[in-house]
């Protein structure tokens, strides 16, 4: 029984000191960055708020529905990490309304951050093309936001509605 006590004392304080510390996870906002996408009104160029929005984006194996917002006035939308130089996102403001598709064009930068972390992805030289708006299009144009993504703070690309 002394031997069994022992042993349970010994698991336990195992157990203890075996915990994690804070370089285990990822939690600092170090991992790689999303692109911010705002929105304005195509006749005035203000700022907009849209009343629902809906994201689907291709990461390659076809499209992932991203889900909606309501009341927006911008969304942050994650690239592919594959080294692909683009990426299709595609919008719509209804649930079963047209879309318009914005390819993103981009060139990767890897870096290292942290064990937990491990390596992160920057964004640089970024364009985006518009697929030819029908008259039903919700996206009428693009215009361009800052070229490069390094956080999630300044916005990349303005979408005119």
């Amino acid at each position: 029984m002394k031997y069994f006590k022992f042993l349970i004392t010994i698991c336990f304080m195992g157990l203890l000191v075996s915990c994690g510390g804070d370089d285990d996870i990822c939690e600092s906002g170090e991992g790689t960055p999303r692109m911010k996408v705002s929105f304005l009104t195509e006749e005035s160029g203000k700022e907009r708020t849209l009343d629902s929005l809906y994201v689907a984006v291709d990461y390659g194996s076809g499209k992932v529905q991203l889900g909606a917002q309501t009341k927006i006035t911008s969304r942050v939308i994650p690239l592919r990490v594959d080294t692909s130089p683009y990426t299709d996102i595609y919008f719509r403001t209804t649930k079963y309304g047209e879309e318009s598709k914005v390819r993103v064009n981009y060139t990767t930068k890897s870096s290292y951050v942290s064990p937990g972390c491990g390596i992160k992805l920057n964004y640089e030289n970024l364009t985006s093309q518009l697929d030819p708006p029908t008259t039903n299009s919700p996206v009428k144009s693009i215009q361009a936001g800052q070229n490069f993504i390094e956080n999630e703070e300044k916005t990349n690309l303005y979408l005119l509605f």
